[in-house]
């Protein structure tokens, strides 16, 4: 069985062009956001919207004239996409859905307060077939609860969040951060009634680490952030599925310099490798915070030289950065992360903060990333750029 010896910088650059962070762009507009799902598998999604939420901030780094609204068209007008969970809470392909099954019959096992639930669900179809889609405002019961995080909050909205879990309703719609649910039948068609194909729970597991390994492009056989979302994923079970996808040809071993353990990839994407490289066409891109690249920090910080840690749940007095920090990757490094802050009200993109990795000098990325700021303010719908006073922070 072949393994494909590489340096450091190999490796790294094989995970960049795999994400299309490397050399010219490969997606483009709409068809490049379903194309980049399609070969992730699934994008994470988080509500916090300081500069973009995390999976548009995934999407403006990759695909070549991305638009937030291309996002909401393509999940909730032509439902090309879903989102449901995978790794948590995510956006993936609508033929996708059938494989999640097995998650909608494990939140029918675990719905919260059940008895009132199953109580207040011909209350919710009824209201739904008078007025169409509903949001947990639409429904008065008069009662509250606690919820996750130790949370107060309806009782209506704990039933549509159930049955949302359940599969039983989608999100039809969002107005805001305000959620309108709807009936998933009468919505996803023949998507709805078709079954999981994987009949077994180790063959579902083996799509699924596939899966995480297309959606990360590099990974090892270990524990890692990267499995979140896959239940019941035992290390024997993985060390048995990494074993036969190697077999079959389905992913590619690396020995990488200086690792103790070795990665692999998808076999396919082994081209990346000695993939001939046309001129000087690398690039300055802001990630997501939970950008599918970043979802083994351990790998990043080996394979980069870079620790990130997502402070958004960090007490402030303890933050080293601050609470929403992007990673700034410049060709195949690295280089830093910044704080940027979308004013909507005032059209601005305020740069808060930049900082430089040890060793990297401003000058030499000064222009490449003040184009790049440029156009994430583009992104942002912002009419200019305000940057902060030394907002450079060695």
């Amino acid at each position: 069985m072949k393994e494909y010896h590489i340096t450091r910088k190999q490796a790294r650059r094989l995970l960049l062009k795999k994400q299309g962070l490397l050399g010219e762009y490969r997606f483009f507009g709409e068809e490049g956001v379903v194309s980049y799902i399609k070969q992730a598998g699934c994008i994470q999604f988080d509500p916090v919207d300081v500069c973009g939420k995390n999976p548009e901030l995934v999407l403006q780094s990759r695909i070549k004239g991305f638009r937030k609204e291309m996002l909401y068209k393509l999940l909730y007008e032509d439902r090309v996409l879903i989102d449901y969970f995978d790794k948590n809470l995510s956006i993936f392909l609508m033929e996708d859905f059938r494989y999640f099954e097995r998650t909608r019959k494990h939140m029918k096992e675990a719905v919260w307060f059940q008895k009132e639930v199953e109580e207040l669900i011909p209350v919710i179809h009824k209201k739904m077939k008078e007025t169409g889609p509903i949001c947990s405002k639409d429904l008065k019961t008069g009662n509250s609860v606690d919820w996750y995080w130790g949370m107060n909050t309806s009782l209506t909205r704990v039933a549509l969040e159930n049955l949302y879990f359940t599969g039983d309703l989608i999100i039809h719609h969002k107005k805001g951060s305000i959620k309108y649910y709807a009936p998933a039948k009468e919505y996803l068609g023949k998507e709805y009634r078709r079954k999981d194909p994987l009949k077994e729970d180790y063959e579902h597991l083996k799509w699924r680490v596939l899966r995480r390994i297309s959606g990360v492009g590099l990974l090892w056989n270990k524990p890692s952030d990267a499995w979140l979302g896959v239940r019941d994923l035992k290390a024997r079970d993985r060390e048995k599925i990494f074993g036969e996808l190697l077999e079959k040809g389905k992913i590619a071993k690396l020995i990488v310099e200086d690792f103790a353990e070795p990665l692999y990839c998808l076999k396919e994407d082994v081209k990346y490798i000695t993939e001939k490289e046309e001129g000087n066409c690398e690039r300055t891109e802001l990630l997501a915070p939970l950008d599918n690249m970043l979802w083994d920090r351990k790998l990043i910080s080996q394979l980069f030289g870079f620790d990130y840690k997502w402070e958004i749940y960090t007490p402030e007095d303890k933050r080293k950065y601050g609470y929403y920090v992007l990673p700034i990757l410049s060709g195949d490094e690295i280089i830093g992360r910044g704080e940027f802050v979308s004013n909507r009200k005032d059209k601005v993109l305020e740069v808060r903060r930049l900082w430089l990795e040890k060793g990297k000098d401003w000058e030499d990325f000064c222009e490449p990333l003040n184009e790049t700021i440029l156009k994430f303010a583009d992104f942002n719908g912002a009419k200019e750029v305000c940057y902060y006073k030394d907002f450079v922070q060695i």
